[in-house]
This record gives C-alpha cells, sequence and structure tokens, in this order.
C-alpha cells in the first residue's frame, strides 16, 4: 500500500502553510548577494533580536545539556508581572502557533465550527482543518474584522472564534469597545481567541484582562517573535482562565519551549528602551512606505502593526510583482493564498530598506504592465 492510503483521509485535504522564501533560497535562484537582499516578507523584526534577550540566551547555553524547565517557571513569572494576570493563568508554547493547535486539541472536532475573518492569519483555518472542524470565514469590511457579523455566524456547533488585532495580514485592529462588546455578546459554549500578536506596536493595545477576570471565555495569545525579534526562538504565550489553561496544559507536549528561548524572552519583556526604539522606527517606517508607495500609484493600507497592504493590480497581481522583486533582492509577501491576489504585504523594515525597497518597486512598476 502507498503512504496515502494509510494516511487519514483528512490529511490529503489539508493546506500546507507556506512560509516566505529564505534569503539563501532567493540569493541562490536568483544570483544575487544575501548580503544585498531585504527580507520583507514574514513580519520579522529588521532591527534584529532584543540585546536583553540575545545575551540572556547565550548565557543560557552553557546548561544546554540539561533539559528546560518543562513549567516555563521563570518566565511564565515575568509574563505574569508585565501583563497583570496570575501564573496560573499562563501558558507558554513553541510560538503562538502551538497555542492555537493547543486549542485544536482541547476543544475541536469533526461537527464542530470555528469562526474567523474571510482574511485572517491563514493557521486559524489550517488547525481547524486538522481537527475535522469547519472552519467558517465571514467576509470582512474595510480589511478589518466585521465584529458584528462574525457574532452573526456563530452557532451551536461553534466552539472558538478567532479575531487578531491587529490582523495579519490586512494590519487593522478593532476598539476595544467593539471587542468587549463582542466578548460580552458570546453564548457560554464559544471561547473567543483574541490574538494580539502585534499588540506591541499599539500605543494603547485593547485590554480584555477584565472580561478574564469577570469569567467571560475570552482567551489570549501573544508571540516573541515580532517586536522582541525573536522569531527564531519560537516562543509566545496564552492567558486566560486558569480553569482553560489546565486544560491546555494536558494537550501539551513536555519540554515544549526550549531553555535558550525561556532565557531569551524572560529577559525581552524587560528591555523597554529596545521596544520603545522598535516602535517609534516602525511609525517612522511605515509613514515612508505608505507616502513612497501612494506616489507610485499603488493604493495602500497603512494598518498599525508592522507591516503595509499594498495594492499591485489585478494584472499580473501579487504573484508577478513578487517575483519581480526578489529577482531585485527585495522579498515580500504575496496573498493569493488569503484570496486576495492583487496584494501584497511588505514587512516595514529600516529605513534604508524601505527605500530600497520603494527604488524597486518603481522599477517594477515601469516594467510590469497594469501593476500601478
Amino acid at each position: 500500500m502507498k503512504y496515502a492510503e494509510l494516511a487519514n483521509a483528512g490529511v490529503h485535504q489539508q493546506p500546507v502553510y507556506e512560509p516566505g522564501k529564505p534569503i539563501e533560497y532567493v540569493a541562490q535562484e536568483f544570483g544575487l548577494d544575501p548580503a544585498r537582499i531585504a527580507k520583507l516578507a514574514s513580519n520579522e523584526n529588521p532591527f534584529g533580536a532584543s540585546p536583553k534577550a540575545m545575551a540572556a540566551g547565550q548565557a543560557s547555553l552553557k546548561s544546554a545539556h540539561l533539559y528546560p524547565d518543562g513549567s516555563c517557571r521563570k518566565l511564565r513569572a515575568a509574563i505574569a508581572q508585565t501583563r497583570g494576570v496570575g501564573e496560573d493563568a499562563i501558558i507558554v508554547g513553541n510560538g503562538s502557533n502551538e497555542i492555537i493547535e493547543l486549542l485544536g486539541h482541547a476543544f475541536l472536532r469533526p461537527g464542530l465550527e470555528v469562526v474567523m475573518g474571510a482574511q485572517a492569519f491563514i493557521v486559524y483555518k489550517l488547525v481547524a482543518k486538522l481537527f475535522g472542524a469547519t472552519p467558517v470565514e465571514v467576509p470582512m469590511v474595510d480589511f478589518g474584522h466585521d465584529l458584528k457579523a462574525m457574532r452573526a455566524a456563530v452557532t451551536a456547533h461553534t466552539r472558538l472564534l478567532f479575531v487578531a488585532s491587529p490582523n495579519n495580514p490586512t494590519g487593522v485592529a478593532n476598539s476595544e469597545a467593539d471587542l468587549i462588546e463582542l466578548a460580552e455578546s458570546l453564548p457560554e459554549h464559544v471561547i473567543l481567541c483574541l490574538d494580539e500578536a502585534y499588540a506591541e506596536y499599539l500605543e494603547s493595545a485593547p485590554d480584555l484582562r477584565a472580561q478574564i477576570f469577570a469569567g467571560r471565555k475570552v482567551f489570549c495569545m501573544r508571540t516573541f517573535s515580532k517586536i522582541y525579534g525573536l522569531g527564531g526562538l519560537r516562543v509566545g504565550y496564552g492567558y486566560g482562565d486558569p480553569e482553560l489553561v489546565k486544560i491546555l496544559q494536558r494537550v501539551r507536549q513536555p519540554f515544549n519551549v526550549s531553555s535558550v528561548a525561556q532565557a531569551a524572552a524572560t529577559a525581552a519583556l524587560t528591555d523597554f528602551e529596545f521596544i520603545d526604539h522598535c516602535r517609534a522606527a516602525n511609525e517612522a517606517g511605515r509613514a515612508q512606505l505608505v507616502a513612497g508607495l501612494e506616489a507610485l500609484g499603488f493604493a495602500t493600507v497603512g494598518g498599525q502593526a508592522n507591516f503595509v497592504l499594498c495594492e499591485v493590480g489585478e494584472v499580473g497581481g501579487g504573484g508577478a510583482f513578487f517575483q519581480a522583486l526578489q529577482a531585485r533582492g527585495m522579498i515580500v509577501r504575496p496573498l493569493a493564498p488569503y484570496g486576495m491576489a492583487a496584494f501584497v504585504r511588505i514587512t516595514i523594515g529600516t529605513e534604508a530598506e524601505n527605500m530600497r525597497l520603494l527604488e524597486a518597486a518603481s522599477e517594477v512598476a515601469q516594467t510590469v504592465g497594469g501593476m500601478a
């Protein structure tokens, strides 16, 4: 028998996540100098990792022969102090993606539904399908979540409702008041999963802790991959009712977060100077990219995260624009998998990287028909 015949039936319909292309791959494909390539595809921090995190991670290597703390006690204590919740309300994962998968392990099965935005982070859909649940994709309005329509999509079969604010890949955030209204309107059998991956880029992020403390079924997730610059270490966390966290701990693999990641993340939480610098530079870069792209004739959504959504045209579309930029050493993200074939997502880089991107985009707009 072939492996395909042995595999679970659902595996054959499971979509595959397509990550941004690595710099080394693009350099080899186009014969470019890796040092001259800028990866503006995966919403990574262009300023690197938190210096405090790097120092702590390097120091932790002295104990690399030992298993990590399987309970992430020190990191959970640091998160608890930062977020103002109890340590028993926190679970740490191998990136926030693992936290999303743990929600699937605990709460999803065939016959149940997961409500999400039609252009929301694609992993919500992947996890729903992985566990045989039905993803219910609600059309978005002005590139943001339509919370009232999402509430209307809830049925007796709904178990999870995902909202990312700011949303990836559109960058639009929902207001705290609207999120609270949604949380208070949901029935008891639905868990509101608020993805706060880009919350640190907001001057004042929506805060639903009061809803958690009041007993609402709200679960929030954050990551160290974005503003803290630790994407390569894969560490994120979720926080909510301790009873919910206990259930997630039951389906979590032991030693799921390395000792290096734990040490680095713990230190990153207190690197306030680095965080403030990255947030301010990100805002300046957003203005630079939006103004530059619009001067070239492209429509943009600046959003509130660390990337800009750019419409590049139906003719050729995001795929052709992506390929043309790659040949010039600039990696961006085409959005056809999100049903947005005319768009690309551009991570906000350093001032110099943004300028190079705009120069390359200008060349592409002049050579590839229908893009501007």
